[in-house]
């Protein structure tokens, strides 16, 4: 019987010299790859986001610093709840343009629906803060554009991210040392087995399954394409051309061009910096994990399962401080949307850097003292405990109304659009009267037609309303982002049934035909996490990598406020 199990799975990988594996150890040791993804263009696990960066506290209501003070700090505190920011680039962008506005300590709340998009987090925020003798301004920024947006590294990107995973997989496991190195962040909410999950993604990051086969990235981009465009394939440059001026031009992003719009179609690669040969090693933290079902048997699969239609050029690509980057010539942008997002990435994380440097000195009052004392013109000088990053159980957002500590204690809620389905009366709950909610808007989704945003955009509307919120009269128009306020007397029960659960098939996209190649499992398995997609699909759903090494059972319970990991419950 095992025998005949592993011949299956083995058939499905490919001979190992003759030798076959174990059913157990060929599906956790050495777990499949398979190319298709669910969805539709944008897939079912987001990598990137799709909407420019927000300065946070822009969009939240002003503090009142005698109500909102922290007796700890005497300084005013902005907690934010974001569901599915996924690259961190709103808590960049806020920290970035922090000395424009009055001191606060932040207290972002961070709720993934796969710990894969928790470690990329981790990893981004300790490439920002990397102290800048460790690695210069230019490096750094060239790094965060190589492991944020492209599929295939250079060589020495791909060292940095071993070395960088290695050691958060060893500190994920020691809450001492993780609070020690890495003060910004907490893990605390989190389970035992999601920490045991998150671990794992580092180790595979690392290395932990040596050779390219381990995650053949060109094969899988390649192949998920053949699955999004079928018999248009063949003509995949017209259809490129076609997505980006008819669709993504008419929507407001005209400096993407056309010859970097093709090459990350073709090869995943969004920003080539250096000669296009460099880029050949697989972007490891682009991967996730699936359970399929194949010939009645479940079998863990790794691939792609990202966005393929839009590409990571929107969230700092089409828009600017210097309005100089967005000029036109003879109708023409100037620059291209890779030119601005490297501009844009280059100054947020200059601007950044003051926080690790702040970090960097905890420990010596005295040069903390003297940091303070002269800091530049105008710029208040961030102190090392002046932010934190809360990572909350994958599945808590239909629940964080039953702890006592989240209830109605945010001023700001995000929504990004994969995770409208969320938005509910409850979770409207856990923010403050007089609070705001922005959604983002499925405007920059290329499948998506017109009539469908419309429909959209209604019913985010409505579920806004059944949350307790109404729209912000003073407002600017956007069509990228929907900005609500919290009512001052609205109540939980106060839910309208009609509108209280609206579908959201508007957005609803059929699963990707499988491959009819050996790779070819059809069907995911029921319980895996929730989709990261701009509409609810059907219950079989993906799950994620750690998911599948870790094997956790049953849906993931939020941990209380009170209690931390040395509990686990």
């Amino acid at each position: 019987m095992w025998r005949q199990r592993g011949e299956k799975c083995g058939a499905v990988r490919g001979e190992r010299g003759g030798q076959y594996v174990g059913f157990s150890e060929c599906l956790f040791r050495s777990v499949m790859t398979t190319p298709a993804g669910s969805g539709r263009g944008f897939g079912s696990v987001s990598w990137w986001g799709l909407s420019p960066a927000l300065d946070l506290q822009a969009e939240s209501p002003p503090v009142d610093p005698d109500s909102q003070a922290d007796t700890v700090h005497s300084t005013p505190e902005l907690d934010v709840l974001l569901l599915g920011s996924v690259d961190g680039r709103h808590l960049l962008r806020t920290l970035s343009r922090a000395k424009l506005w009055p001191r606060r300590r932040f207290n972002f709340f961070v709720l993934e629906n796969n710990l894969e998009a928790v470690a990329r987090h981790m990893l981004i925020f300790s490439l920002a803060l990397e102290d800048p003798e460790k690695m210069g301004l230019q490096e750094r920024s060239e790094t965060f554009l190589e492991v944020w947006g492209n599929a295939l590294l250079r060589p020495p990107v791909a060292a940095f991210v071993r070395a960088q995973a290695d050691l958060l997989a060893h500190l994920v496991p020691e809450p001492d040392r993780l609070e020690e190195q890495l003060p910004w962040l907490s893990l605390r909410a989190l389970k035992f087995r999601e920490r045991d999950a998150l671990e794992a993604v580092f180790r595979f990051w690392a290395g932990g399954e040596k050779g390219p086969e381990a995650f053949p990235m060109s094969r899988l981009w390649d192949s998920r394409l053949r699955h999004y465009l079928g018999s248009r394939y063949d003509a995949r440059r017209g259809v490129s051309d076609w997505d980006l001026r008819m669709k993504l031009h008419d929507r407001g992003a005209q400096v993407i061009h056309t010859q970097e719009f093709r090459r990350w179609r073709d090869t995943g690669v969004a920003f080539e910096l250096r000669d296009s040969s460099a880029y050949h090693v697989p972007n490891r933290t682009l991967a996730s994990g699936r359970l399929l079902s194949y010939r009645g048997e479940r079998v863990a699969a790794r691939g792609y399962w990202g966005d393929i239609a839009t590409g990571p050029f929107v969230a700092f690509g089409i828009e600017a401080d210097d309005e100089s980057l967005l000029r036109t010539s003879n109708g023409q942008p100037v620059k291209t949307a890779g030119e601005i997002t490297q501009h844009n990435v280059t100054e947020l994380l200059r601007e950044v850097a003051a926080w690790g440097r702040a970090r960097a000195s905890r420990g010596d009052a005295e040069e903390q003292q003297s940091s303070e004392a002269s800091p530049e013109p105008g710029t208040p000088a961030p102190t090392p405990e002046s932010f934190i990053v809360h990572f909350l159980p994958l599945n808590s957002a239909e629940t964080l109304h039953h702890k006592s500590c989240y209830n109605g204690r945010f001023q700001l809620l995000y929504v990004a659009c994969g995770m409208v389905h969320l938005l509910s009366p409850e979770l409207g709950a856990c923010v403050a009267p007089g609070g705001n909610l922005i959604v983002e808007l499925a405007r920059y989704l290329v499948d998506v037609r017109q009539e469908q945003l419309q429909g959209f955009n209604t019913q985010v509307g409505e579920r806004a309303r059944a949350a307790g919120f109404a729209p912000q009269t003073e407002a600017r128009p956007s069509e990228t982002f929907a900005r609500f306020c919290k009512s001052q007397e609205s109540d939980l029960g106060s839910t309208d049934p009609a509108v209280e659960t609206p579908s959201l098939d508007v957005l609803a996209q059929p699963l990707e035909a499988s491959s009819p190649a050996p790779e070819g499992l059809t069907q995911p398995l029921q319980g895996g996490t929730p989709h990261c997609e701009p509409c609810q699909l059907p219950s079989e759903s993906p799950g994620s990598l750690s998911e599948v090494l870790a094997q956790p059972q049953g849906a993931l319970a939020v941990s209380n406020c009170e209690s931390d990991s040395k509990t686990g419950v």
